[in-house]
């Protein structure tokens, strides 16, 4: 890794305007060059909040978080210089912006390609963490662990990737499958991967998949097909 690498983050977000400034006001700006923020066809004033706070703001209008995920990487894509690193986060303030030097340490150190941010090696706040999100992750790691050889915690969106890998991975998921696509393609091309503890807390605003049953119930079935598919 270069001595000053160029880590862009990038920010799915649907109707996050009460959350999205104080996640981009804790990001550490002497890491970061760019911050992507992907406006899911949001009802509110996400997209306004978000240049106020320095964010570059690109538009999504299909529903899903895989969708403003790769509308975001298309538009790093399109950039003359790629950055060595990108970080996924959310934009309900439930993450740590202030932890993202611990989450790309591993590949600044040259010992990782992939870092998930794990959420059950750190601390979470009471009822951060609803009982299916647990139970979710708990079954995706093990069939994880059973179908692919390996070990997670979380599927955690707090994570960073090497570029090149992430252009590697091909991703293609448009909604609740793509962070376990990327720890299933990540195991399959045999990138290393490691995970660090990351902090939690109870989102600002209700949760598109959490908060609702048909969201809890989309998002469960959406996981077990993609763990599935890539068998």
């Amino acid at each position: 890794m270069k001595s000053n690498p160029i880590i862009d983050v990038i920010i799915p977000a649907y109707n996050e305007a009460d959350a999205i400034g104080l996640v981009l006001d804790e990001i550490p700006k002497d890491l970061v060059r760019n911050v992507v923020v992907a406006n899911n066809n949001s009802t509110d004033e996400t997209a306004a909040v978000a240049e106020k706070h320095g964010a570059i703001v690109v538009f999504e209008p299909k529903a899903g978080y895989g969708n403003a995920c790769l509308k975001a990487m298309d538009f790093i894509a399109k950039l003359e210089e790629k950055p060595d690193i990108v970080v996924f986060l959310d934009g309900d303030h439930s993450d740590y912006p202030e932890q993202l030097q611990e989450v790309v340490q591993p590949i600044l150190d040259a010992k990782t390609d992939l870092v998930i941010g794990s959420r059950a090696l750190g601390k979470s706040e009471s009822g951060s963490l609803t009982p299916q999100q647990v139970f979710g992750n708990w079954l995706a790691t093990r069939l994880l662990k059973l179908f692919y050889g390996v070990k997670f915690t979380d599927l955690g969106p707090f994570r960073a990737i090497r570029y090149e890998s992430l252009v590697a991975l091909e991703m293609k998921d448009p909604t609740y499958g793509w962070t376990v696509e990327m720890q299933i393609k990540a195991a399959k091309q045999k990138l290393r991967c490691v995970e660090v503890p990351v902090n939690y807390r109870v989102r600002i605003g209700e949760s598109k998949v959490s908060g609702t049953v048909k969201g809890t119930i989309g998002a469960g079935y959406k996981i077990i097909l993609t763990l599935i598919k890539y068998l």
